[in-house]
C-alpha cells in the first residue's frame, strides 16, 4: 500500500473510523445473497468485511465468464454498474472516457478491474490515507496504486470484483455516460456460487 497522503480531487478522502468494527466485521451487513456473475459469496464476504490488506487473486475477474460475456454484450455507448457487494449501492461505472476494450486491457495489466476517477462514484467511495479504497460503509474494496503518465502522475483504484458483485436481482443498471479523468481504480471483490 501507499504511504499515507492525500489523493486530489476528485478524489474523496476518508478515516480509518469508517472500517471500525461494526455487526459484521467492517460492514453492518453480510454481502448479498445470489451474487451477480456467479461470484462466490464466501469468498466475498471475507474478503470485503474481515480483511483490510488482502484480495482475491490477481487475474480472478478474467475466470468470471458472466462478467467477460457481459463486457462483450455491452454497447459502445453504454456501461457497466458495479454495485457493492454488501449494500448494492452504485460504486463504479466503467468504461467512461475510453472503450470497454481499452477498460479491460487495462484491467488484465493490472490484475483486478482498475478504474478512472471519471468512473468512480464519490457519494460512496473513499480513500484512505494509506491509499485503501473502501465504501462509505466499510466495505473494503481494494486499493489506490499510483502510476507515472507522462508528466503528471495518475492513480489507478484497483477494487475486487468479489467487492463489486450485488444480488443478481438488482443487477440490470447500465448508464450511459461519457467523462474522462486522470485517475483508474481497480476493483476485485465479487464472488458468488448460484
Amino acid at each position: 500500500m501507499a504511504p499515507n497522503r492525500t489523493y486530489p480531487p476528485p478524489a474523496v478522502m476518508g478515516t480509518e473510523s469508517i472500517m471500525s468494527k461494526k455487526a459484521h466485521g467492517t460492514s453492518a451487513v453480510p454481502v448479498q445473497a445470489n451474487l451477480r456473475w456467479k461470484v462466490d459469496q464466501e469468498v466475498a464476504d471475507r474478503i470485503c468485511n474481515f480483511n483490510r490488506h488482502y484480495a482475491e487473486y490477481s487475474g480472478y475477474f478474467l475466470k468470471v465468464s458472466k462478467f467477460l460475456k457481459e463486457a462483450d454484450r455491452t454497447p459502445a455507448d453504454e456501461e457497466i454498474t458495479f454495485y457493492d457487494s454488501n449494500t448494492g449501492k452504485a460504486l463504479f461505472h466503467a468504461p467512461r472516457g475510453r472503450t470497454m476494450e481499452q477498460f479491460l486491457a487495462e484491467s488484465r495489466n493490472h490484475g483486478w478491474p482498475s478504474f478512472r476517477d471519471a468512473e468512480v462514484n464519490w457519494d460512496y467511495v473513499r480513500i484512505l490515507p494509506n491509499g485503501e479504497t473502501v465504501s462509505v460503509d466499510g466495505t473494503h474494496l481494494g486499493h489506490n496504486l499510483p502510476d507515472k503518465k507522462g508528466a503528471g502522475t495518475a492513480s489507478t483504484w484497483f477494487a475486487w470484483l468479489a467487492a463489486l458483485t450485488e444480488s443478481a436481482v438488482r443487477s440490470l443498471d447500465v448508464g450511459i455516460h461519457a467523462k474522462n479523468e486522470v485517475h483508474n481504480i481497480v476493483i476485485v471483490c465479487n464472488q458468488s456460487h448460484g
